[in-house]
């Protein structure tokens, strides 16, 4: 199938129900529609009329199917049909321009681009952390209660739901390079802001500085899958994606570490206290500013060549010709979409749940043990951190992204029922094992989580998708977090794990519905020659 055909082929099912009798693409605006609005398959437009409309976008495609229709079309229309300065010219020129918009190629530079992101990313989520985990700490340097400490932390999610749509907006009309900056730098200012808090009466400072951190994490949660569409090949795109959504991980468990030995207890010795967190808060603004210049070395909207043909077939289009507002209605119109919305909402903002709530949680079962909970708070995080690289690798290999979902979805399930029944049986080394399955299996769901909604969504911007995927994570979090913490307090941990459970089990069910279509996968295994993946089964079957 040649290539024109494969993009006809692999956007059918953003056009279904369009008359067979649409007119012709005039204007700049058809490459746009390609991407996301109503498709015209190639064989209903008027060839004469597309070729005198001057369209790249359309001639492009046009080229790409003129060596099939060489032996369908008549010498001397097919003559008529060339460009001014065409005869066998012309139609070398087009296919000249074929085999060089076809043309794919890796950069090295794409690892400095991942490896920028997961440390800026890093630096973002071990902010978030760096004040849960020594409340006790800032509650008696600020002389504030925990209540007000803790929005430290619930400002990251209550920032990211209504900012979202201007920040995936940003990103899919001005491009990656920006949205990173919108990134490193409000995560920099926000590190350099907490550095001018350290007084014991300036508790509303390192508040605005955390609320400035939130902002910078809307410009960072929706790149992972973006980065590795745009800058990695089929091979080692979810792998990327993996170790980018790893970098955020990898800051909360360094952040479950790192603050209890810089700022210790040292209660009464303000003046050492002080000292300690300036010192923290210090060092991380060194660290941020440094990722900050780099990022602006670095960072690239996309490479000169694109690393895959599902990148390369997409047609470009005019900033002002882009729709938003029309890639958010594609979106919610997926079926497939809507259902993978709720259920990694549910999924994702079930480990929040689980993550804000564990030491509540280990201290109603277990006493004095403080030190502990951190501790399986650590393992459940790195677990995680595994987890999700081997899911990235497994999907890179398989491409077998519901099943592997599917599964991963019950595995966490039963994760959570054995750690819910295992959790107050006096075993705390028991507890150690059941937090990092799960762990393992809840954490290592987040980038099949995107890679599988980047797939089902092609061509539309993996921002947005992922953006919106994040947002329903948010949403869910908060409200399992103040469920579940009600349960557990009312009545005991097993009612809000328990709670949990039955929603995880309908995340099940829902993921089980979702319709599985490759799309992005297909252009690339088309483009090799390989027999892709089916949309769905043929009719009878």
């Amino acid at each position: 199938m040649v290539a024109g055909e494969l993009v006809q082929e692999h956007t059918r099912a953003e056009s279904t129900g369009a008359p067979d009798d649409v007119g012709t693409i005039t204007g700049g605006k058809a490459a746009h529609e390609l991407r996301s609005g109503p498709l015209v398959p190639i064989d209903k437009l008027d060839q004469y009329t597309v070729l005198e409309s001057g369209d790249e976008a359309v001639n492009l495609l046009k080229a790409l199917n003129s060596r099939a229709s060489e032996q369908e079309i008549p010498p001397d229309e097919r003559e008529a049909m060339l460009p001014k300065g065409g005869g066998v010219g012309g139609e070398e020129e087009n296919v000249k321009k074929e085999n060089k918009c076809l043309e794919t190629k890796l950069y090295w530079r794409r690892f400095g681009v991942l490896a920028i992101f997961s440390l800026y990313s890093l630096v973002n989520s071990f902010q978030w952390i760096q004040y849960s985990i020594i409340a006790n700490v800032f509650c008696d340097y600020y002389g504030v209660s925990s209540s007000q400490v803790d929005w430290l932390s619930i400002v990251y999610m209550v920032a990211y739901i209504p900012l979202i749509f201007p920040a995936t907006w940003l990103l899919d009309k001005k491009g990656l390079k920006l949205t990173a900056l919108m990134g490193a730098g409000l995560n920099c200012l926000g590190a350099w802001v907490k550095c001018a808090s350290v007084s014991r009466d300036l508790f509303g400072v390192t508040m605005f500085a955390q609320v400035i951190c939130s902002l910078a994490q809307v410009f960072i949660l929706g790149l992972p899958s973006r980065i590795a569409s745009v800058w990695f090949g089929p091979k080692e795109v979810s792998t990327a994606c993996a170790t980018a959504v790893l970098g955020n991980q990898l800051g909360t468990a360094i952040g479950f570490l790192l603050p209890p030995v810089l700022v210790p207890n040292t209660s009464g010795d303000f003046e050492l206290m002080g000292h300690n967190i300036k010192v923290m808060f210090y060092g991380t603004a060194i660290i941020a500013s440094v990722l900050f210049i780099l990022t602006v070395i670095i960072f690239k909207d996309r490479p000169e060549m694109p690393p895959s043909y599902a990148q390369a077939v997409l047609p470009g289009s005019p900033p002002e010709d882009y729709s938003y507002k029309q890639s958010i209605i594609n979106l919610f119109q997926n079926k497939a979409f809507l259902l993978l919305l709720v259920s990694y909402g549910i999924m994702t903002g079930s480990f929040y749940s689980v993550s804000t709530l564990l030491n509540q949680m280990i201290m109603a079962c277990y006493e004095s043990q403080e030190l502990n909970a951190g501790r399986i708070g650590l393992t459940l995080v790195v677990a995680g951190m595994v987890g999700s690289i081997i899911c990235g690798l497994w999907l890179d290999y398989t491409k077998t992204y519901k099943m592997t979902t599917l599964a991963v979805y019950i595995l966490s399930f039963l994760g959570m029922v054995i750690f819910t029944f295992t959790l107050d049986l006096k075993n705390i080394y028991l507890v150690f094992f059941t937090a990092g399955v799960l762990g393992f299996f809840m954490t290592g769901y987040l980038p099949l989580g995107f890679e599988f909604g980047v797939e089902i969504t092609y061509p539309e911007s993996e921002g947005t998708s992922s953006g919106l995927l994040n947002a329903f994570a948010q949403i869910f979090g908060i409200i399992f977090t103040l469920i579940q913490g009600q349960l557990t307090t009312a009545y005991n941990p097993l009612a809000g794990n328990l709670f949990l459970c039955a929603w995880i089990f309908l995340g099940i069910l829902l993921t089980a519905l979702i319709k599985s279509e490759l799309k992005r996968n297909n252009v690339n295994m088309e483009a090799e020659g390989k027999q892709p993946v089916p949309w769905a089964l043929p009719e009878g079957a």
